[in-house]
């Protein structure tokens, strides 16, 4: 794990021996970041920071869901952030914070194995440059956390317009008639479909965990108050953007559906009449025929009777059909 010291001074990187005194020095932020947690963690942390039991399970276990506990002097907070996997898989990297007056402790994980180390400590990191380089200067362990949640919110809404970007090539796609094979561009649609409603619900579902830190007077300082509220507005934004592509991308599903369904009962009204003219035909010749072609020598007034027949029938339903608008 990383132990750094934020003061008005810049970043300073401690060892894990120093947090007690890091705490009860009361001079700047602490900032733990763990990437991921075990029984050393939890050995050096739980007794130091002295975390609730139910929070250290938090931290043990991969949570499904976001979620929101506030302790007497610390909050449990647990987000996850949509990273695109293979064959349209949305994998859910979770990331856990407690946050305490002074003091910020992130945990990465658990997540898939096919999540990269990189990807994980992406924001964390992303964040701790930009305090190195005074470009971010936190006064309270709020300022950081939020800031490492506005980075994921960037990452969300670029994951967003990559998304948009599939669903605007489907739609030339469907446009130009250019479509390949119906079964696999069907479910190339519904893949990046399913990407769209990931990252909707993520971010509906983040937007309501905030929606319940701004209503606990006592869980967020009055300084700190104004971020939460722009952290509810930027999940909002994120889950309407989602939410609105993928309508959209349903309305292009749908056009195409039609068009095919269309398509596919145009050709089956074609086969029917088909079928139909050519259905006294069969039935005349299977009656007809074996008296009339295995003979010893063919008959041909019988036989040019019967054809005429054959074909007048045929003709009628034909004339027939297409007074009705099959043909």
């Amino acid at each position: 794990m990383d132990v750094h010291l934020i003061t008005s001074d810049g970043v300073r990187d401690c060892s894990v021996d120093e947090l007690p005194d890091l705490l009860a020095a009361k001079h700047g932020l602490v900032w733990v970041d763990v990437p991921e947690w075990d029984a050393e963690a939890a050995a050096v942390l739980v007794p130091v920071f002295g975390l609730h039991p139910l929070a250290v399970h938090d931290l043990e276990v991969r949570n499904r869901l976001p979620k929101l506990h506030a302790y007497p002097d610390s909050l449990l907070l647990v987000l996850h952030a949509p990273e695109k996997g293979s064959g349209g898989h949305v994998h859910h990297v979770e990331l856990d914070r407690i946050i305490g007056p002074r003091y910020l402790i992130t945990v990465h994980g658990p997540v898939n194995p096919l999540v990269s180390r990189e990807i994980t400590l992406r924001d964390t990191a992303e964040v701790l440059a930009r305090i190195r380089s005074g470009r971010l200067r936190p006064h309270t362990s709020f300022d950081i956390s939020h800031a490492i949640v506005s980075t994921l919110t960037r990452h969300m809404e670029r994951f967003v317009e990559e998304l948009t970007t599939d669903v605007w090539d489907l739609e030339q796609r469907v446009n130009d008639g250019a479509l390949g094979n119906p079964e696999k561009f069907l479910d190339e649609m519904f893949r990046t479909r399913h990407g769209l409603l990931a990252i909707r619900t993520i971010a509906a579902q983040t937007a309501q965990i905030y929606r319940r830190l701004s209503g606990i007077n006592r869980a967020v300082p009055e300084e700190s108050r104004h971020l939460v509220l722009d952290l509810i507005d930027q999940f909002d934004r994120i889950a309407g953007l989602a939410g609105e592509e993928k309508d959209y991308l349903q309305g292009v599903i749908e056009f195409y559906r039609t068009r095919t369904d269309t398509k596919m009962t145009i050709a089956a009204e074609r086969l029917a009449v088909i079928a139909v003219v050519t259905l006294p035909i069969t039935a005349l010749a299977s009656v007809l025929g074996m008296n009339m072609i295995v003979n010893p020598h063919t008959t041909p007034i019988p036989l040019a009777w019967a054809l005429g027949i054959m074909l007048a029938m045929s003709a009628g339903l034909l004339w027939w059909a297409k007074r009705q608008g099959w043909w």
